[in-house]
């Protein structure tokens, strides 16, 4: 679905991304784990169109990207739930996540997508008349996801979900994404939590400084001596 070669990107005269190569398969639950500073969040940007591959491809779903706008990504449904969640704190939860449905291949099953989200984030739908500034991080978090899904992905890039919840939205979170492949949605997984993100996925990728350093299934990867060394602390 989403065929990455020989990506390069940064920001400035400060390159972050080398030579990066890497696939999602459809259907598929695949991570990128890295440590702090490591380009994951580059990664997301430059995948959704946040900023330019300054050498490389991307294709998704067998056609070049690379140098199509944001927008036109999410029109073919290659949808992003970004670092830091973003947003509109006094703006009422529901409200958000109808931002969500912008595209023009999201409008029309607007009302169907929205009883769909409420449906797997219960705790979101509780909370739809409310501002979104005043929820917890967990509750944000949530949202976010939800907004992403309102745009009928394809492809879902999820950057640090989990960043800086408290325990029990960290699981509760792990569960969403794992309900949401399930129900068909093809995830790209940018996570810190590499135990937990790798023991759910199908296939992994390692980056460091900006490059891939080590690729397999999850599973496998879960056993590989250096890799427990360097980010599992074992």
């Amino acid at each position: 679905m989403l065929e990455i070669r020989g990506l390069s990107a940064g920001y400035g005269e400060n390159a972050v991304l080398f030579d990066l190569s890497m696939d999602v398969c459809e259907g598929s639950l695949t991570v990128l784990v890295g440590a702090n500073a490591a380009g994951k969040t580059t990664t997301c940007r430059a995948i959704s169109g946040e900023i330019p591959a300054r050498a490389g491809t991307i294709h998704f779903e067998g056609k070049p990207i690379e140098r199509e706008p944001s927008n036109r990504r999410v029109e073919r449904g290659l949808v992003q739930v970004p670092e830091g969640r973003r947003l509109f704190p006094f703006m009422t939860v529901e409200e958000n996540l109808l931002l969500g449905s912008y595209a023009k291949r999201a409008r029309a099953a607007r009302r169907d997508a929205l009883s769909e989200v409420f449906e797997l984030l219960p705790r979101v739908a509780e909370r739809r008349r409310q501002l979104a500034g005043s929820l917890s991080g967990g509750e944000q978090s949530m949202v976010a996801i939800g907004r992403g899904l309102m745009a009928r992905p394809r492809l879902l890039v999820m950057d640090e979900p989990t960043l800086g919840l408290a325990p029990i939205f960290v699981e509760r979170t792990f569960e969403i994404i794992g309900e949401i492949r399930r129900r068909g949605v093809t995830v790209l997984l940018v996570e810190q939590n590499v135990k937990r993100s790798l023991s759910l996925s199908d296939r992994a990728y390692v980056l460091e400084h900006g490059q891939i350093v080590m690729q397999g299934a999850g599973a496998e990867l879960l056993t590989d001596e250096g890799l427990r060394r360097a980010y599992l602390g074992m």
